[in-house]
């Protein structure tokens, strides 16, 4: 089964302690499209500028992931500039120019309309919603969102959350969209503002699942060497989706493996700038990642 993608597609200028890239392709809906990939069909919704060369369109090709949403006009494509120091747990962002991504309004293809499972990556909370009213009979929502549109379009954000099934944000984000500090608070509000299931990302300590009054618990892959952070979101949300897309069961045991690949991707992701590392990844790769994660929390029952 397939999924459909909306976000962006982008150039990024990133530094960190361990290195510096210029331009780097980059954008919400090309790392989540890239880490689903391994997993399923995927279809791209965005837009992108003249100057966008044909080369990372060859990649997208590659990766066998349907550009036919991709929207190309004039213009220059959107670009970010952000720089990390040690912690790495969040950007500072030092430039932002959405160039032809200002005035995005996604436009699906005929073909996709019909795709059952759907990923609205982080624009207007208003555009989340015009892309659902042009799928027909979607058997799975999630998007996710951030600061600035629970800051500026919170009524439209709620409104949004009311038609999806699974939200995907951040800790802080979940705990400003809440107004509440603690992170089980939060879910339990956040949850009753519609979504049925609430994954909260945590960085270097890993994920969070609410659902129904359970909470499941996922780390993160301890790893030597971190570069770039900049799109883990994103590949978390890319491997999850496309899981479940490939499985098209969204049981509750099912959405912990999903979060498992999810972490699995994320992981991959860091070690490298851009896509430097998930690009040329083989499903070998995953599956063994996947494996060592689950021997991470392995306990054994109590015998008395």
């Amino acid at each position: 089964m397939s999924l459909v993608v909306v976000g962006s597609v982008a150039f990024d200028s990133v530094k960190t302690p361990f290195g510096a890239v210029d331009e780097v392709l980059g954008g919400s809906a090309t790392y989540f499209s890239t880490a689903a990939s391994y997993f399923t069909d995927v279809s791209l919704v965005a837009v992108i500028g003249t100057d966008f060369p044909e080369k990372h369109l060859t990649f997208l090709k590659s990766r066998k992931i349907d550009i036919d949403g991709l929207e190309r006009v004039q213009g220059r494509t959107f670009r970010w500039k952000g720089e990390y120091g040690y912690e790495l747990n969040e950007a500072k962002t030092l430039d932002t120019q959405l160039n032809v991504f200002q005035t995005f309004r996604p436009k699906l293809p005929e073909s996709y309309r019909d795709r059952k499972v759907v990923f609205l990556a982080n624009i207007d909370p208003d555009l989340q919603r015009e892309v659902l009213e042009q799928v027909k009979q979607p058997e799975l929502v999630a998007c996710d969102t951030m600061n600035f549109w629970i800051a500026g379009k919170r009524e439209s954000l709620i409104r949004t959350l009311k038609l999806v099934d699974i939200l995907l944000i951040n800790d802080g984000e979940a705990r400003e969209l809440s107004g509440e500090p603690n992170l089980v608070k939060a879910a339990r509000a956040i949850l009753s503002y519609g979504p049925g299931t609430l994954i909260i990302k945590r960085g270097e300590y890993g994920a969070l699942m609410f659902r129904e009054g359970r909470i499941f618990a996922a780390p993160a892959y301890p790893l030597e060497a971190v570069f770039d952070p900049t799109g883990a979101g994103d590949c978390f949300a890319g491997g999850f989706m496309g899981y479940l897309a490939n499985t098209m069961n969204f049981e509750e045991s099912n959405i912990r493996k999903a979060i498992i690949f999810g972490s699995v991707m994320a992981s991959f992701n860091v070690e490298a700038f851009s896509l430097d590392k998930i690009k040329s990844l083989d499903y070998g790769e995953i599956r063994g990642r996947y494996e060592e994660f689950r021997k991470l929390t392995h306990f054994e029952d109590l015998t008395s």
